[in-house]
């Protein structure tokens, strides 16, 4: 991907400039609260940005909220507790399905409006938007790890939980892409978890050099994996054996992508994806038909699975010594 069509994908926001709104808000506002997977995570600060630019925009009061530590009974925990606040629309990017399935339902059943963002299999959700294709992003993060290791040798899959859906999708996407391409690649252990958590995937990453002294590659789904993981490359100095790629935020991952720590990333822009739940929550409030070929402020036009609830656009960027430095530059 080259720079100018970096920076065009990017846009959102920032070169938008100021969206119209569709209509004049003259009720009271209504009220958004978000559940994340964790609080005080990079990736969630940038999201709650687009939130608060969506809530001005769209007549919508947003606040975010997420556990201290990554765990799904903490965010059942959140989401009860916004049930007994009465907010019109709950926000959700779950860390498992399951576990939030229940308190969803109880959501749903008390006329609240949920909105979820890496959820496309939460039962019981309003909508699910996504700004990428779990397919095509896990088989890049592949292409990628493949080509930085000569598509042969070692290497393992990093996931913020096991139970992550967004995580866990991708990851299916990208070792089922190995198998069928790559034959000499071989995927040395199961995935292993503490891609959320920059202190933990650097002990994994310990861990697996450890145990697995020929791995050649590692792959990350959570945005602070490759960090904590070149991290650890860089303090070795493996940066010419291991090949590290992944979800990642240019700005955590700018000093290492320049030592060769990270060979490359992916990611949408969080900013964008808290803006698009907030225009979403606005269309249901609305009654706005949502069907494919909509458009999603921001995001432009939209595939829609109407019985899987998802919506869908694609808002891949890509993250190498090239582009980092513009998209840091652009606030990410």
């Amino acid at each position: 991907m080259d720079r100018r069509t970096t920076l065009k994908m990017l846009g959102g926001l920032a070169l938008a400039g100021p969206l119209p709104a569709t209509r004049a808000f003259a009720a009271a506002p209504k009220t958004m609260a978000t559940v994340v997977k964790a609080a005080s995570v990079p990736w969630f600060n940038i999201l709650n940005q687009g939130l608060e630019a969506a809530g001005k925009q769209f007549n919508i009061t947003t606040t975010m909220v997420g556990p201290a530590q990554v765990d799904p009974a903490q965010q059942v925990k959140l989401i009860d507790d916004l049930i007994a606040k009465k907010v019109d629309v709950i926000g959700l990017v779950p860390l498992d399905v399951k576990v939030t399935a229940q308190a969803v339902k109880r959501a749903r059943d008390a006329g609240i409006v949920v909105i979820t963002q890496e959820g496309e299999n939460q039962d019981g959700k309003t909508w699910d938007l996504e700004l990428i294709s779990a397919k095509n992003y896990g088989e890049m993060q592949m292409k990628a790890l493949a080509r930085e290791m000569g598509e042969e040798g070692d290497y393992v899959v990093l996931v913020g939980t096991l139970t992550t859906p967004g995580h866990n999708s991708w990851a299916d996407a990208a070792i089922a892409y190995q198998k069928a391409h790559y034959p000499k690649m071989r995927m040395v252990a199961d995935r292993f978890p503490g891609a959320d958590l920059i202190d933990e995937s650097s002990r994994v990453t310990q861990q697996v050099l450890q145990t697995y002294p020929d791995v050649r590659g590692i792959v990350s789904m959570g945005s602070n994996g490759p960090i904590g993981a070149g991290n650890v490359i860089k303090q070795r100095r493996l940066e010419k054996k291991v090949a590290v790629v992944g979800t990642m935020i240019p700005a955590q991952a700018q000093a290492l992508l320049m030592s060769g720590a990270i060979r490359e990333g992916f990611l949408w822009n969080p900013k964008d994806a808290g803006y698009g739940m907030v225009a979403v929550a606005r269309m249901v409030l609305d009654g706005t038909p949502i069907k494919t070929g909509i458009e999603i402020p921001t995001l432009g036009p939209a595939t829609v699975d109407e019985a899987n609830r998802v919506i869908q656009v694609d808002r891949v960027l890509t993250i190498n010594k090239m582009t980092v430095g513009d998209l840091v530059k652009m606030g990410l």
